[in-house]
């Protein structure tokens, strides 16, 4: 099989860690975004932009409070799904996978890296949930500041969700639409990858 070039490799983690790589230097605004689908309890999908923060040696995270509607669906789920797709690079990653909590030491890690403005968001935000007004949120940073002060600890209900993927898909643009297309895919996370190109 002719991956060569940008598609050379047998580790997709590291190949996806290579690309975002390029992207970081190529893209204006936050080449982590991702946009992250997910299903509720009756199948309907939803979908939205969220930042990736690790390409693990066999996943991938993003942090979020877990009372959201998207960690609720995904976890509810157990399964989730995702897209990457960089315009200066004229590329893409696709991935489906399992979810499991990242709620431990990289967590923390992560959560204490944050900016102290932000982590006490995290404790003032019931996302996803209705607000009455800017002010009420405002108001609740403002209590959560003088309860947690300037050193907070994670929140017990924010953390990571980290998607170990059983496909992943590299796809990268080709003159007259025709893409170059590769599919990694197993059966489970002990299995190894199968790769095949696909029609563009």
């Amino acid at each position: 099989m002719d991956r060569t070039g940008i598609f050379a490799g047998d580790d997709p983690f590291a190949l996806a860690k290579s690309w975002l790589a390029e992207a970081e230097a190529a893209e204006v605004n936050d080449p982590n975004a991702i946009a992250l689908a997910t299903v509720d309890q009756d199948g309907m999908p939803n979908v939205r932009m969220v930042l990736l923060k690790d390409i693990e040696p066999a996943a991938f995270v993003f942090y979020t409070n877990y009372g959201s509607k998207k960690a609720q669906e995904a976890e509810g789920a157990g399964k989730a799904a995702f897209v990457m797709h960089w315009k200066s690079l004229h590329r893409q990653i696709r991935v489906r996978g399992l979810v499991t909590r990242e709620d431990g030491p990289a967590a923390d890690a992560y959560y204490a890296s944050r900016s102290l403005k932000s982590r006490l968001g995290a404790w003032a935000s019931q996302q996803s949930q209705p607000l009455a007004s800017r002010g009420t949120l405002m108001a609740e940073v403002a209590r959560v500041t003088m309860e947690h002060g300037t050193n907070p600890k994670r929140p017990p209900f924010w953390g990571g969700l980290r998607i170990t993927p059983v496909e992943i898909e590299f796809w990268a643009d080709g003159a007259f639409r025709l893409h170059d297309r590769f599919r990694w895919t197993r059966e489970d996370s002990l299995r190894p990858w199968s790769v095949a190109r696909l029609n563009p």
